[in-house]
């Protein structure tokens, strides 16, 4: 029998090559339970080896790799994507998969996202393209900020359905690509004609390109004095954006979403796009599933979602569970405030009936009952819980302890955001701030809704401070903020309160300081008084000498003193604050063990802006 494995003076299992599958963010606890060991026993086989992890922390994965081969044992973190899958197996779930075969699938609409720069006119285009397809009764209820909308438009002769993503620029778009939940599947960029292609214009681009969706192009503002849309279409031809007149298969349409000029061109030209180069099928008579677009905290209706239904049919009492939330279809509200029965894929609707607000691009699945709901959800929550932990630990060893003690500083935030899309990327945003290893950001929570009493306890207890956006504080939690001392900052928009943490963290790193030189001086004679002592005769070569000043001594290129003091400084027979460059004086030095010919260099210390 093969003798147990020594690691850092602990005897621990040999794991003779053997695979182990561990959830990212797991404890030394769960790595112990799937060899049959102590958790102790790898807790301290970490503290010899210079790391001090305990028992039921979450440990990064480089961490339970490096312990693993130590051991012998080849470790699997699986990624939260694998785990997933996996827990819906467990539940006979699969999420992405149509159900049933050809015949079953039906063409669903195309779910469109309008993206591009600042001021280029995505808002006014979105507003043109809703009230060109909303009837006067329904104008009013159109700002039900549901999201996400369904416009119809005729394309040969038959009526077709687009669903667009309402918010410009989402923010969720980014969060759910890098989720693998695709809910776009055209973006439509928009350039102004009059301006050109701009930063922001080259970053919807490399994201569009980087989800694998097609682009149209809406060349807008043609209206506009200036304008030029073959400059346009000859800047997006670097990127990659060939128009078809040019031999491409870019469908670029001059637009004026303000003179609502080639709008209903801008819309045929999707459907013509999907056609051509999507297949958009989906089953509606399987159990749905779908993706959360936006998520926010209502007060008289508790937690709401928007949900894109991607396949089969949301229907009012089906048991759903989206991310770590579940419940069950209280209520649906399509866009403009009307009760709905049933969704079908491509249809967006806010629902109620959750138990919490979900994260944007958290998926959605219909099951069976409330329970597996739950268990999902629970399953879910606590992964997320145990990866997060993992993320945001700082892995400190024993040789950098104890300049970690004496050094870093930590900077506590508490994020409340008007919808969960606003809080994920607030928290990424701030995540992203580099700033020198001194001070660490540290977000202990995060939530959707007004700012209660209980982040107010929390934030008191932790030292933290709670940034509220778009939202303010509710009931006495503004009270009791005065009382504990907690500040609250209130902003709305995300790169002003990314700018004040910015400095903030700035403010705390502790200063640098870097010499100056004032001047220089030479001792060209010694004199000796009763009185003080050793009188130097010098000739200020450079600069000023100051009195009180800081000064170094060279003797022969060699320094004699480093921080020497210039106690006394005359002029003749005055006392001087300062003697310029040329003029002789007289100083007593708080060294005494001065020669002639010795070098005095008086210089201070200057703080230097962090940067």
């Amino acid at each position: 029998m093969k003798a147990p494995k020594v690691v850092g003076g602990v005897k621990l299992p040999d794991g003779k090559g053997q695979t182990i599958r561990l959830a990212r963010g797991a404890s030394l606890a769960d790595f112990a339970d799937k060899i049959n060991t102590e958790a102790s026993q790898l807790v301290q086989a970490l503290f010899n080896l210079g790391e001090m992890v305990t028992a039921t922390a979450s440990v990064s994965d480089e961490t339970l790799q490096l312990l693993g081969e130590e051991m012998n044992f080849k470790v699997e973190v699986v990624s939260p994507e694998d785990e997933d899958r996996e827990l819906l197996e467990s539940f006979d779930l699969q999420f992405g998969e149509d159900e049933g075969d050809e015949d079953d699938l039906e063409r669903r609409p195309a779910v469109v996202s309008v993206m591009g720069h600042v001021d280029h006119g995505k808002t006014r285009l979105l507003d043109t393209i809703r009230h060109s397809n909303v009837g006067s009764g329904e104008a009013g209820g159109i700002t039900q900020g549901i999201g996400a909308y369904q416009v119809e438009v005729e394309v040969e002769d038959k009526p077709r359905k687009i669903t667009f993503l309402d918010t410009p620029g989402h923010e969720a778009f980014t969060a759910m690509r890098a989720r693998g939940a695709k809910s776009t599947d055209i973006a439509v960029l928009v350039v102004a004609a009059d301006d050109g292609v701009m930063p922001q214009t080259v970053e919807a681009i490399n994201h569009a390109k980087a989800a694998d969706i097609p682009i149209v192009v809406a060349v807008n503002k043609i209206d506009k004095e200036g304008a030029s849309p073959e400059k346009i279409r000859g800047q997006l031809t670097e990127y990659g954006l060939v128009p078809e007149e040019y031999g491409g298969d870019t469908q670029f349409v001059d637009i004026s979403a303000k003179q609502n000029i080639n709008i209903d061109a801008l819309l045929e030209a999707i459907v013509l796009t999907a056609d051509l180069q999507l297949e958009l099928f989906a089953n509606p008579e399987m159990d749905a599933q779908g993706v959360a677009i936006e998520a926010h905290l209502d007060r008289g209706r508790g937690p709401v979602a928007t949900i894109l239904v991607q396949r089969g049919t949301l229907r009012v009492g089906d048991s759903i569970v989206v991310g770590d939330a579940h419940g069950r279809v209280r209520r649906m509200l399509d866009e403009y405030g009307n009760d709905v029965e049933e969704a079908l894929p491509s249809r967006p609707v806010q629902v109620q009936g959750l138990d919490s607000v979900p994260g944007a691009g958290d998926s959605l699945l219909v099951v069976e009952d409330d329970r597996v709901a739950r268990q999902i959800a629970n399953q879910r929550n606590a992964r997320k819980r145990n990866a997060l932990q993992a993320k945001r630990k700082k892995r400190i060893s024993l040789e950098d302890l104890d300049a970690v003690l004496k050094e870093t500083q930590q900077l506590n935030l508490i994020l409340k955001g008007d919808n969960a899309g606003s809080v994920e990327a607030l928290e990424d945003s701030l995540l992203n701030i580099e700033v020198d290893d001194e001070v660490e950001l540290n977000i202990i929570d995060r939530g959707v809704g007004a700012v209660t009493e209980t982040n107010v306890t929390l934030a008191a207890a932790s030292d933290a401070i709670i940034i509220g956006f778009n939202v303010r504080a509710e009931g006495k939690a503004t009270e009791l903020a005065h009382q504990e001392g907690v500040d609250i900052r209130y902003y709305t928009v995300i790169y002003d309160a990314i700018n004040e943490v910015e400095s903030a963290l700035k403010g705390m790193l502790k200063p640098i300081y870097e010499e100056k030189e004032i001047g220089t001086a030479e001792i060209r004679q010694l004199f000796k008084a009763s009185a003080v002592g050793l009188i130097a005769g010098c000739m200020v070569e450079t600069g000023k000498v100051r009195r009180n000043a800081t000064a170094r001594l060279t003797r022969d290129g060699n320094v004699i003193a480093e921080k020497a003091t210039i106690d006394s400084l005359r002029r003749g027979k005055d006392d001087a604050t300062e003697v310029a460059a040329g003029y002789e004086c007289g100083m007593v030095l708080s060294y005494p063990d001065i020669a002639v010919g010795d070098q005095i260099q008086v210089y201070e210390m200057v703080e230097v802006p962090r940067t």
